[in-house]
């Protein structure tokens, strides 16, 4: 009889194990999802900014200040696949009244179920050491 009672226990405290361990899978699986979401919002975040320190570092190209908006997507190919996730780039352009070669840009980058997304600021100088295709 203590045999039967004892693997009675042993199924009842793996059962209750097994059933803890299935019901943290959806939180973790939120978990991944976001920050897959946020992984790949950083990296377009620093291509986004990586492109406007190279343009505005030469004093050739035009600036235009204020707020400009772009789509994107997370493949490098033109058309989406499966698994893609569309990106909103904000980026805001403001210069330094004490110096006109000095620009401050904040770009956001947010995707669909998550408004507020992830920002960053650069501010980048205009030099002549840039200079190319005047």
């Amino acid at each position: 009889g203590m045999g039967m009672i004892e693997v009675l226990i042993a199924i009842f405290l793996t059962s209750v194990a097994v059933i803890s361990i299935l019901a943290l899978q959806p939180t973790g699986w939120k978990a991944m999802a976001k920050s897959d979401y946020v992984g790949r919002a950083a990296e377009v975040l620093y291509n986004a900014l990586e492109t406007y320190q190279v343009r505005l570092s030469n004093p050739c190209n035009s600036v235009t200040l204020g707020t400009q908006t772009q789509t994107t997507v997370t493949t490098s190919g033109e058309t989406a696949i499966r698994g893609d996730i569309t990106y909103t780039v904000n980026a805001e352009i403001t210069q330094i009244n004490v110096d006109p070669q000095i620009f401050v840009v904040t770009v956001t980058v947010t995707w669909p179920g998550n408004t507020k997304g992830i920002s960053e600021s650069l501010s980048i100088t205009r030099q002549k050491e840039y200079q190319f295709g005047c």
